[in-house]
């Protein structure tokens, strides 16, 4: 007879890769990886590879709302996370299935604001941003932008760690939620350094630059690591800290594919370091 162990299940609601980096296939890779049972629904179709993007095609929004609700049905996730959603009515189909099952207070959301590819192209809508920000950002537990995206939503872009620590606080006040800003393309940085506020406490975390290595797929990768963490039961911060280590290691070791780069998604989970690159900074009163 046949005996398994139970795991929790994730849901990640984005685009698909056709390259394998991003998206999706990042997502469940690292699902994967972690223990976790990955589950999705599909927000776009993509002709990408690590260069550029060629072609979008959207979802429709009554198919992206069955996908998630076949999910809830039968595999209820413990954790949530979103990517790429592209225009206003597939970001209203996942705000208001999130507000309506009230799932956001049992199930965090982990939304990755994700509004233009490593190779520039555009993939949120310049209509779809105030959609973003006033119907889902509210209900995420966490949001996870990264340099360029800080600076889309809040109209600057930070340039050090003290303008991202002054970043966070806007943005947690704006949408009440926890905000994880990570600093991975600030200019003349030693170090790759994220800052994470929650509203009461802030924490830095950092780790060592790897020259040489395309990003394509961090950002995602980063939050499927976090939202499979919560998925497992870790309390947010150690969650955090837990996705910082393990994009680190899956940067680490990345292997060739041709000209390009690709993460290691697997080798990462038997090489994160076992030092934590989590510290508390500055806690708040407020």
């Amino acid at each position: 007879m046949l005996r398994s162990a139970k795991r929790p299940v994730a849901l990640t609601i984005a685009g698909s890769d056709s390259g394998g980096g991003a998206g999706v296939q990042a997502d469940l890779k690292t699902f994967a990886a972690l223990g976790v049972h990955g589950t999705s629904a599909i927000t776009c179709l993509t002709a990408q590879n690590p260069r550029r993007v060629l072609a979008v095609e959207p979802c429709p929004p009554d198919m992206l709302r069955r996908q998630i609700e076949a999910v809830f049905e039968e595999l209820p996730p413990r954790a949530a996370k979103t990517g790429m959603l592209f225009s206003a009515d597939l970001i209203q189909v996942v705000a208001e299935y999130f507000k309506k099952q009230k799932v956001n207070r049992s199930v965090p959301l982990v939304v990755d604001p994700v509004m233009v590819s490593t190779s520039g192209a555009r993939l949120l809508k310049p209509a779809a941003e105030k959609q973003l920000t006033e119907k889902l950002l509210p209900l995420a537990a966490l949001i996870t932008p990264n340099l360029d995206e800080v600076g889309a939503l809040l109209g600057w872009k930070p340039s050090s760690i003290e303008e991202m620590r002054a970043a966070g606080r806007e943005m947690q006040r704006r949408y009440g939620t926890a905000v994880l800003i990570k600093g991975g393309h600030l200019r003349a940085a030693r170090e790759a350094v994220d800052i994470l506020f929650d509203g009461r406490a802030e924490w830095l975390l950092s780790a060592p630059f790897v020259r040489g290595v395309s990003t394509h797929g961090t950002g995602c990768t980063y939050s499927a690591a976090i939202t499979a963490a919560l998925a497992l039961g870790y309390a947010l911060p150690r969650a955090v800290g837990l996705g910082k280590r393990y994009v680190t290691a899956a940067i680490r070791q990345s292997y060739r594919l041709g000209k390009f780069t690709a993460l290691d998604h697997f080798a990462a989970t038997r090489r994160i370091p076992r030092e934590t690159p989590l510290r508390p900074k500055h806690h708040c009163s407020h």
